[in-house]
């Protein structure tokens, strides 16, 4: 009787996991496909609040520059 109750719950944590990849994924998707625009809305709240703010670059050119550590290769 135990192991019918454990072999569910081994289940339900799949289950789970699962549906964690698939928003982290959909997460992504969105992410990817306004980055630019999300960018340009920081962007005019931080130049709102005061600071400096460029967003002359795309996000898919800022990523290019950047080495594998994600910092800026000069």
């Amino acid at each position: 009787m135990k192991g019918k109750f454990k072999k569910q719950k081994g289940q339900a944590v799949v289950e789970y996991i699962i549906i964690i990849v698939i928003v982290a994924l959909a997460a992504f998707i969105v992410l990817g496909a306004f980055s630019d625009r999300l960018r340009t809305m920081i962007a005019g709240a931080t130049s709102t609040l005061g600071g400096e703010a460029d967003v002359s670059e795309s996000s898919v050119d800022i990523a290019r520059e950047m080495d594998e550590d994600g910092l800026e290769a000069n």
